[in-house]
């Protein structure tokens, strides 16, 4: 089964604009589907493709890399032999696949690009990781994109719920709530997204089995295997903490606050010692970070505070799976529940997740807000995601409250858009309910959250 993604149109663009002069590299945490869309792409657009898999380590390529790039006509004849394929000027793609793998690939594409004779796609995670970057010089011949694990639309259209997706773009759009019937639809779609996640084989099986979560379960805890596996190959330095962050990810987001308490994790440990930690998380692109800013403006990053982070699942499926063992999932038929709505526990910190995996997915980069009230002796406000640089209203921030029950209270919402009116532009409550706009707040299902 082909999925389709939505970067498609992006290697489109790509190849359009660049016409050979530069190399796309496309970066994302393994097994979300780069190497597939490459595939697709290659046998779609070009008259060959030849894939490169360096995480197999075959010498024999690699010996071409270190002893034929002075000769490139021996080097390309030499590829087109070993693989079997006839290569065209000018319509034929190289893939270098998980080229983080074998850097001398990498550095080598600005040589390659300034030939000319073919296009060039580098897959990898980890590209920026100290260890993958040693002794090359990085190409300034490559464009980058980003990938991530299926979108909620990619995922309804995925389960062929194309018409629905866009009805929920014109009821946004309109500030208008769906038909009742359709509604509910909508959460279930969202509750199925929500517990199977976007990575492609869980996806693939769940559509495949019928909707057996159980079976899409499988492939998730397959994944959660191999990046433990990634973590175990890491730099010994900064290993342990890594697989603490890592492991202690759900339980830090079953908190009220959901932040990482540096303390919990080692008595005396502070934010600084985990700075390269939260890197590799993040390069691999199996989290997504979200940091306190202090004084929310337009430019968030530059208020930003590093030692307050909530660390997301890059995947809210896997977070599912890595935070209940197989057996909770069999015998408390905790799908059931979360599908019915009915799992109080844990589902605030699955919805937050997700709302979290969405925003990421639409290209913002995240950030929260509290303030300590001093004489209360607590927080006064506590605002979930703040975003910027909204493409319908440029140079405002737009502050997002997410409720997973249908009962709420909005003074930490009232009260920041109090202080700050002058800077927001529009503010959000995510909600199970239908849309309603309510003294100046958006409140929109989970679902519409693509539309943000």
């Amino acid at each position: 089964m082909i999925l389709k993604r939505k970067i498609y149109k992006k290697l489109l663009e790509w190849k359009k604009e660049c016409q050979g002069k530069k190399a796309l590299l496309i970066e994302g945490a393994r097994r979300i589907g780069k190497s597939t869309i490459c595939e697709e792409f290659g046998k779609s657009e070009y008259k060959s493709f030849l894939l490169i898999d360096f995480a197999k380590k075959d010498k024999e390529v690699e010996g071409y890399f270190e002893k034929y790039l002075n000769d490139l006509d021996t080097f390309f004849m030499l590829l087109q032999t070993h693989f079997g394929t006839k290569l065209t000027e000018r319509n034929s793609l190289i893939i270098f696949d998980e080229v983080q793998m074998f850097p001398q690939a990498r550095a080598a594409i600005k040589y390659l690009v300034a030939d000319g004779r073919y296009d060039y796609i580098e897959t990898g995670s980890l590209i920026s990781i100290r260890e993958n970057v040693k002794n090359i010089v990085i190409p300034s011949e490559e464009r980058h994109i980003n990938m991530y694990p299926l979108d909620f639309e990619e995922f309804a259209i995925a389960l062929e719920e194309d018409l629905l997706v866009e009805y929920i773009k014109k009821c946004f759009e309109k500030r208008e709530p769906l038909e009742r019937s359709m509604h509910n639809q909508a959460m279930l779609l969202f509750h199925q997204y929500m517990l199977v996640g976007g990575m492609p084989m869980p996806v693939v099986t769940f559509i495949e089995s019928k909707k057996d979560f159980t079976e899409a379960d499988r492939e998730k805890r397959d994944i959660l295997k191999l990046y433990r596996e990634d973590i175990m190959k890491i730099d010994a330095k900064y290993r342990s903490k890594v697989l603490a962050i890592y492991d202690q990810i759900p339980g830090f987001l079953s908190q009220h606050e959901k932040r990482v308490v540096f303390k919990k994790l080692q008595d005396g440990s502070y934010a600084d010692q985990y700075e390269e930690t939260f890197f590799w998380l993040s390069d691999s692109m199996i989290s997504n970070e979200c940091f306190l800013c202090n004084d929310p403006n337009v430019g968030l990053s530059l208020n930003e505070t590093r030692s307050y982070v909530k660390c997301y699942m890059g995947d809210t499926g896997l977070l599912v799976s890595h935070a209940f063992d197989e057996n909770e999932l069999l015998e408390d038929e905790v799908y059931k529940q979360i599908l019915a709505g009915k799992l109080q526990i844990n589902e605030g910190m699955l919805y937050e997740n997700a709302i979290a995996q969405m925003l990421v997915a639409n290209g913002h980069k995240l950030y929260f807000y509290t303030h300590y009230n001093e004489n209360k002796h607590r927080n006064d406000m506590e605002i979930d995601f703040i975003i910027s640089n909204n493409s319908r209203l440029k140079y405002k921030m737009f502050p997002i409250e997410v409720k997973s029950g249908k009962q709420y209270k909005t003074t930490s919402l009232n009260n920041f858009r109090e202080k700050y009116k002058e800077r927001i532009g529009e503010s959000y409550i995510i909600h199970p309910r239908n849309l309603i706009v309510k003294d100046g707040i958006i409140c929109i299902p989970p679902y519409m959250t693509m539309n943000i």
